[in-house]
């Protein structure tokens, strides 16, 4: 059971994390067409670049940051962790992962709300027939990916809390990543 609730987060980081990827590489076409058109006199200049770029880079942003919930890469506050009782630094994380899950549901129920309400109601300038509910669609978006990689963290915080070893571990840390990836 736990074996598959791992290939479950795996595929899930795998996905969100080729979602991401796609993406950047449409941003980059976007901005290389954008920056191409002002250069070049027979390509036509297109208005429609950066609010296309800027959405899509929204979307990056909050997908990325649901993927640093799995690794683990967020920036936190440790000073004080050597100091105090292993126990007491365990009740911390299971804390915070019960914060950041409260965090993730306020972004669904609210992200939702904004974006078929106020965002289903303006249209991009240059693109009238795109609503700018799709601008704020990311919002939402990820506060889903950030309760299913929040779940596996607080499981296994509250797995290390009862003295259990993690039984889901996350697959290699930041560092290993990026230098598999430069390798390849």
């Amino acid at each position: 059971m736990l074996q598959k609730l791992k290939v479950f987060y795996d595929w899930m980081y795998k996905i969100v994390m080729f979602i991401c990827k796609v993406l950047l590489l449409a941003d980059i076409c976007v901005v290389s067409f954008s920056v191409l058109g002002r250069y070049v006199p027979f390509i036509p200049d297109p208005s429609w670049t950066e609010e296309i770029t800027l959405t899509l880079m929204c979307y990056m942003t909050v997908l990325s940051a649901a993927l640093a919930i799995r690794r683990g890469a967020h920036i936190r506050m440790t000073s004080f962790d050597r100091y105090l009782p292993k126990v007491v630094v365990n009740i911390l994380d299971v804390a915070a992962d019960i914060g950041v899950l409260i965090l993730a549901f306020v972004m669904i129920k609210y992200g939702f709300e904004f974006a078929n309400g106020i965002g289903a109601k303006g249209f991009y300038p240059s693109l009238l027939w795109l609503s700018k509910k799709y601008m704020y669609l990311p919002i939402p978006i990820a506060g889903i990916a950030m309760v299913v990689f929040e779940l596996e963290s607080l499981f296994n915080n509250i797995l290390k809390l009862m003295g259990k070893e993690q039984l889901i571990k996350r697959e290699e840390s930041l560092e290993e990543q990026v230098s598999k990836e430069g390798n390849e």
